[in-house]
């Protein structure tokens, strides 16, 4: 999905912080490349994107926070303020629902599965124009490309891991489907919040724009700024 879901939440916290939303490569307005479809190649990309910067509070979505996870493991925390993890799993128990449904509808009929999967992304509904762009943006990646994203070679306990280990304040941020994974987070590691929004779909910071910018303002406001060693 391309960065401009996150519209609104630029648009609001632009007002107070320096923001930054990124394209990881082969999405939105970034170039496609032929290869890097890796947790680790996409957390090397969040590195090069961050070099300059100091005091961040980097903040996944999806597949965005797996790749957030994925830098803190290679390139630690030094550069980070906090960091908020949206609706995906984090290696805490229960684990979801295996299923390779998905990526073999991928597979025989592309379209249709992806249009279902943007449709499913809201409660609200959107219109057919956004809908439409969204299609258009995920198609621009190849087919083969796509699915190595979600071929991610780690056990759940690599994710679990990085978690407990991150050492600066964290945000969890999750619908129904995770959250039992949340209280079971904040239960193993106390000192992380965490937030449960019931009624919003996947994209619950699209569906609950004001609700989700109140809450990271709020966490931002408690976090530390100390300069880089």
């Amino acid at each position: 999905m391309p960065a401009s879901l996150w519209q609104k939440q630029v648009e609001s916290l632009r007002r107070t912080y320096y923001c930054l939303a990124l394209d990881p490569r082969g999405q939105g307005e970034s170039e496609i490349p032929t290869f890097g479809y890796t947790a680790e190649r996409r957390a090397t990309d969040i590195a090069e994107l961050l070099e300059p910067l100091t005091n961040v509070l980097l903040i996944g979505w999806s597949l965005g926070a797996i790749e957030s996870l994925q830098y803190v493991d290679l390139f630690g925390g030094r550069r980070l303020a906090g960091l908020v993890l949206v609706d995906s799993s984090v290696g805490e128990e229960p684990a979801p629902a295996a299923s390779k449904t998905f990526a073999q509808r991928l597979r025989v009929e592309r379209n249709p599965a992806l249009e279902d999967f943007v449709r499913a992304m809201f409660v609200k509904p959107r219109s057919k124009a956004e809908i439409d762009t969204l299609l258009s943006q995920a198609k621009r990646m190849a087919l083969e490309d796509s699915l190595a994203l979600l071929s991610l070679p780690f056990e759940r306990s690599h994710w679990k891991r990085i978690v407990h280990g991150f050492d600066k304040p964290l945000l969890y941020v999750v619908t129904p489907q995770f959250e039992k994974q949340a209280h079971n987070l904040q239960k193993n590691r106390p000192e992380t919040e965490i937030d449960v929004f019931k009624t919003a779909g996947h994209a619950l910071f699209v569906d609950e724009p004001e609700r989700f910018n109140v809450l990271i303002e709020a966490f931002a406001s408690r976090l530390s700024t100390a300069p880089l060693d």
